[in-house]
């Protein structure tokens, strides 16, 4: 993996951490917590859309997919917790 490839990695993880943490509690989670719970969700989200069959194009698509997973992977912890 490039050097290029990881720091869009990781942005769009912290932007998917940042977008779920607005859309479930209304504020992120730090920075570094919106990066741990992107890459969860992006690898969450591309796994299950995987299964699916669903395959994601450009930067848009891969937001979109690790947005999904994070918010999955928010509602198991909360689920989990409980």
């Amino acid at each position: 993996m490039s050097l290029e490839s990881l720091l869009i990695f990781l942005l769009v993880g912290a932007l998917a951490g940042w977008l779920s943490g607005l859309i479930t509690k209304g504020s992120g989670f730090g920075l570094l917590g919106n990066v741990l719970v992107g890459i969860v969700g992006a690898f969450l989200g591309g796994f299950l859309f995987r299964l699916l069959g669903i395959v994601a194009y450009g930067l848009l698509g891969q937001i979109i997919f690790a947005v999904i997973g994070a918010l999955i992977f928010l509602y198991l912890l909360r689920f989990i917790k409980k």
